[in-house]
């Protein structure tokens, strides 16, 4: 009697704990899928799974982690600078997530190509690559110019003759002193020189420079007033500009749906003095052209 009902209760608990787990399946809690969405409701997830910028969550930004004052990393290990203050302002405004992703120079292309990062921002410059990215307007006005030892005794670009100059790999000095289409000035310029090195990244250009290793260093004006700002008198800027040129937010050609959300923000940036206030505190007022 006793082994028959032990039994029969086995057999009952067996059952109930069955039925307890086609329970847990049918109310979904190892089922991910959320309840179906009706009316509205689906048209607006469609919507939003469809639109990258109305349904951002995050915006990655690639930069070059050793371009001071633009973005860099500082003494604490922290990612900082003008380009990054300002796509944190864009972010705020838009409810992102801002990811900063520091990148190889030379990579930047397969990086926004394989879609790891968003744009690039990050002292950008838009001459001469109009047709590899879709571009914010122009925020920023900047030039290459040429920094020297202030006792070197080069004073012009003439001077430059039979001298070592470095420039940074795929740079926009690099671009200004070696493209071909109506650059004569400067690719006889180039010719001049005992040597156009490239290097890495402008800490390397300047070591080079402290050391007599290169006469000169070919690079953006925004970079060389803040490194000068931090080394004294010992370097001057030529007076004499290698080209003129401006900066942008590039994003992979036909993004226009992200590029246009970016523009309106620095837009209303620039039209309520917010992106003028983030310029002056890197000293770079002077070369802010947006809004102007």
């Amino acid at each position: 009697m006793k082994k028959t009902l032990a039994m029969l209760l086995s057999a009952a608990m067996i059952l109930a704990v069955a039925a307890g787990c086609n329970n847990t399946a049918s109310n979904g809690s190892d089922d991910t899928s959320a309840p179906a969405a009706s009316g509205a409701q689906a048209s607006s997830a469609a919507e939003t799974s469809d639109a990258p910028t109305l349904g951002k969550k995050t915006f990655t930004v690639g930069f070059d982690a050793e371009f001071p004052p633009y973005g860099y990393q500082d003494d604490n290990g922290e990612y900082v600078g003008f380009d990054l203050d300002l796509a944190a302002e864009v972010c705020k405004r838009n409810g992102w997530e801002l990811v900063k992703k520091p990148i190889d120079w030379d990579s930047k292309d397969l990086e926004l190509g394989s879609e790891t990062i968003d744009c690039i921002w990050n002292g950008f410059t838009i001459n001469g690559r109009e047709d590899a990215y879709t571009w914010t307007e122009a925020y920023v006005d900047n030039s290459q110019v040429f920094v020297v030892a202030a006792d070197s005794g080069i004073s012009t670009k003439a001077d430059l003759a039979g001298k070592t100059v470095a420039v940074q790999a795929d740079s926009s000095a690099l671009a200004a002193l070696t493209d071909e289409e109506d650059n004569d000035e400067n690719l006889a310029l180039k010719d001049s020189f005992a040597e156009l090195m490239e290097v890495a990244d402008y800490n390397t250009a300047f070591m080079n420079l402290e050391a007599g290793a290169v006469d000169a260093v070919a690079m953006d004006v925004g970079v060389a007033k803040y490194q000068l700002e931090s080394r004294g008198d010992q370097y001057v800027i030529l007076d004499e500009v290698l080209a003129a040129e401006e900066y942008g937010v590039g994003f992979k050609l036909g993004n226009t749906e992200l590029r246009d959300a970016v523009q309106k923000t620095m837009n209303e940036m620039a039209d309520d003095g917010t992106f003028m206030k983030i310029a002056k505190t890197w000293d770079l007022e002077d070369s802010v052209v947006l809004g102007k």
